[in-house]
């Protein structure tokens, strides 16, 4: 591999090939936009650092996942706002999804299901390390829960049952329609996809 060796250009080419996937996987396991680059910028960082310890006969994208799901696990444990977050969900109605005669507009429809996203996205920051790594690995990172196991040290089994939990804890908090955007599709290959 070239960029072990120190070329630049080679390590910008994957980069620019994985930094998308990553993105989003820091973004939903810290719900915040400005957050979510800064630990990007500092997981290609840990990723120029350590490439000499890389193993090319791994998969670098699971490589790369890895290193981002410790530096995402690493800035939650700095962070003391998640009390707050909390008594912020724990006092905000239930938003109800709007009938064809309430959207009067396109942008309106657009606004609220950004407002969903976001408080998707919240509410999956929100989770423990335990259900929030396999429920992005799974959902974001597309990785099927044999390979989320792998990634996380941990039998499929055990990801299936977090899995279970981090739904319906995200149901409890967001009711059944927002939850269900977390829940991966699967492909005819049993590979998960957002």
């Amino acid at each position: 591999m070239r960029a072990q060796q120190g070329d630049h250009l080679a390590f910008d080419a994957l980069v620019g090939r994985h930094k998308e996937m990553l993105y989003r996987l820091v973004h939903r396991y810290l719900g915040n936009t400005d957050d979510a680059y800064d630990i990007l910028q500092d997981t290609f960082i840990a990723v120029w650092g350590t490439l000499h310890r890389y193993d090319p006969k791994q998969s670098f994208a699971a490589w790369t996942r890895t290193i981002a799901l410790n530096k995402c696990r690493d800035f939650s444990r700095q962070q003391r706002f998640r009390r707050w977050i909390s008594q912020l969900f724990a006092a905000e109605p239930a938003i109800e999804p709007p009938s064809p005669a309430q959207v009067a507009d396109v942008a309106e429809l657009e606004t609220e299901n950004q407002n969903r996203l976001q408080r998707l996205s919240e509410a999956i920051a929100m989770l423990p390390a335990r259900y929030k790594e396999p429920l992005l690995l799974t959902t974001v990172g597309g990785l099927s829960q044999k390979a989320a196991a792998a990634v996380l040290v941990t039998s499929t089994k055990a990801v299936e049952t977090r899995l279970r939990r981090a739904r319906r804890e995200l149901a409890t908090v967001l009711g059944p329609s927002l939850e269900s955007q977390a829940r991966p599709t699967r492909n005819t290959k049993g590979k998960a996809q957002r």
